[in-house]
């Protein structure tokens, strides 16, 4: 993958799983609710001045019970955090996960 381009959806994987439950609690916030399901499915990345990844996740047993999460991790020397960027909410198993 070149920098600056996305790469092909993968599986997610426990790294990117860790992820998500990092930033589980500000999405909570942002949506003013709390979530029992909260699973990574699969995410495509972004090589920046960092890592932005794009993550589909289940939020709800629902057909439209999925979020995509655009998480920012800087690079190692920042000692930062991956922090929730933006996401979209009443997205399905089967959306595409696209740059947003």
């Amino acid at each position: 993958m070149e920098p600056g381009g996305l790469s092909k959806t993968q599986p997610a994987t426990p790294e990117i799983q860790h992820i998500v439950d990092q930033v589980k609690a500000e999405f909570e916030r942002r949506e003013n609710r709390t979530f029992d399901i909260f699973q990574a499915i699969v995410y495509r990345d972004q090589l920046v001045a960092g890592t932005n990844y794009f993550i589909k996740v289940q939020i709800s047993d629902f057909d439209t019970g999925y979020a995509h999460l655009r998480v920012f991790e800087a690079l190692p020397q920042k000692k930062q955090g991956p922090s929730l960027v933006s996401y979209q909410t009443g997205k399905t198993r089967d959306d595409p996960l696209d740059y947003f």
